[in-house]
């Protein structure tokens, strides 16, 4: 009784803080994230946050929100965590942001399929199996910066056009100056400005990032022409790390836009460079110790960690259908370019689905990294699913194998044919999750509800969107069949 009354006047203590910084702002932003995995927000003058909103939540059509509710059950619950509230450091009116959980407002219950909801059953389910009780993330979130976009599809016609000052594409542009100095394909990890024209605005970035209480750790630009960067954030625990993503995601557009630019998230916009991923960053705790780590181990691993790798790769043909769920992944997810296709772990391989970073040798810092993910994914079921295959893989203690530490993109067609590789398509991930999806539901995390919703959603409004639409390239091939 006196622990449920400590964290009920631990709770109140939160909401107390969150209503004196309303006082300082005119506005308060209530955010959340819908199936997809896209920033949804609704705003209230901030006169009108009281208590009662914590309790009573704020209400909101369900039904217009991809994924959630039909017509019939449309109303639903924004229910704000105190935990969450910021300054937001994108708007011109001074105003609060505030990350939300959806409710059923007849039964009170969490909905089932709120993203952040899996996030935090996953991190209850952890603590539950008594392997670990915390798992931190790192997520490496990289992007493109362009001047400009344009694109449409339509009965007749389809075409997408992007432009960057920086595009190498751009050094023979006549008309205006010209002062060169931009990226060629592949070599933009690091040159210095002024090959490097966006030096100033990812600082702006991580400025505001910091501002929003996201620790950085390091920016710089990436390696294809055209704008291509990355900005480092420090590691944290599941939902956090998700909360952290959208917000990242959410000042990095806002940042661009402000700036006459554009930033996109997509795995291959670019034809002919390298793609962007979420290189994920993940390991286990117990206790504050790392149980990732053993001093006579391989790359300095536990058994545990070994087991965790195991499961993350026997189960990686489901987990991409969650991890990299976009038919645009898979330009990105191909064999014989510098992508981690190859289901295989190495240390300081990055050519390997799964790396072992040994830039440190302390115990803190030794984890794995699983790099097949992008940032097409919805951070809290992707970080969730994760866990859960290296979960079972713990649990059924399922051994990796050997590792692969040679350059794997310089064997034999025989050596290569013998390794096992991603899905070469949204569909077959998404046929491999349909076979394989009952480590997902381990401790009612994922629920075959959720898993089905999921799967139909992918398929039909985005996999066949795209497989019914010709493509501008079929006219080079085929037209003069």
């Amino acid at each position: 009784m006196a622990d449920k009354k400590k964290s009920a006047d631990g709770y109140a203590s939160k909401v107390d803080s969150v209503l004196k910084m309303a006082k300082s702002v005119k506005m308060v932003d209530f955010k959340f994230v819908d199936l997809p995995g896209i920033l949804q927000h609704v705003s209230i003058p901030a006169d009108k946050l009281d208590e009662d909103k914590f309790g009573d939540g704020h209400g909101f059509d369900g039904s217009s929100i991809r994924g959630f509710a039909h017509i019939n059950e449309s109303d639903m619950l924004l229910m704000p965590d105190p935990d969450t509230a910021i300054v937001d450091s994108v708007c011109k009116v001074p105003t609060m942001s505030i990350m939300c959980d959806v409710a059923d407002p007849m039964t009170r219950s969490r909905f089932e399929r709120d993203p952040r909801f899996i996030g935090q059953k996953a991190e209850a389910y952890l603590k539950e199996t008594g392997i670990a009780d915390t798992a931190f993330f790192g997520p490496e979130l990289e992007f493109f910066v362009f001047d400009s976009v344009s694109f449409d599809q339509n009965q007749n016609s389809g075409y997408y056009y992007i432009d960057s000052e920086e595009g190498i594409w751009n050094s023979g542009k006549n008309g205006s100056p010209n002062l060169g100095h931009r990226p060629r394909n592949k070599e933009g990890y690091f040159p210095a400005p002024p090959v490097d024209t966006l030096q100033d605005f990812r600082s702006e970035c991580v400025m505001r990032l910091m501002e929003a209480g996201i620790d950085c750790e390091v920016h710089h630009h990436e390696v294809a022409t055209a704008g291509q960067g990355e900005i480092g954030m420090v590691f944290n625990t599941l939902t956090k790390k998700a909360d952290q993503v959208m917000l990242y995601k959410y000042i990095l557009k806002n940042t661009a836009r402000e700036c006459g630019k554009t930033v996109t998230f997509m795995p291959k916009p670019l034809f002919g460079d390298n793609g962007t991923g979420m290189h994920v960053h993940q390991s286990l705790s117990k206790g504050g110790k790392n149980i990732f780590f053993d001093e006579d181990g391989y790359a300095l691993l536990s058994d545990t960690a070994m087991y965790y790798i195991g499961g993350l790769l026997e189960h990686s043909n489901a987990l991409l259908a969650l991890t990299s769920p976009s038919t645009n992944s898979y330009r990105r997810l191909v064999p014989g370019y510098e992508a981690p296709v190859n289901l295989v772990y190495s240390q300081r391989n990055r050519s390997a689905a799964i790396r072992i970073p040994v830039y440190s040798k302390s115990p803190k810092s030794k984890r794995i990294e699983y790099r097949p993910p992008d940032c097409t994914c919805n951070p809290y079921l992707a970080f969730s699913a994760m866990r859960l295959a290296g979960l079972d893989g713990i649990k059924k203690k399922i051994h990796p194998g050997e590792p692969h530490d040679m350059d794997l993109f310089e064997l034999s067609a025989s050596e290569a044919a013998k390794i096992k590789q991603v899905p070469g398509s949204l569909e077959k991930s998404l046929e491999a999750l349909e076979s394989d999806h009952d480590f997902l539901l381990a401790g009612n995390v994922f629920t075959k509800n959720l898993v089905e919703t999921w799967i139909d959603y992918k398929r039909v409004k985005e996999n066949d969107a795209v497989r019914l639409r010709p493509h501008p390239w079929e006219f080079f091939l085929y037209y003069d069949c």
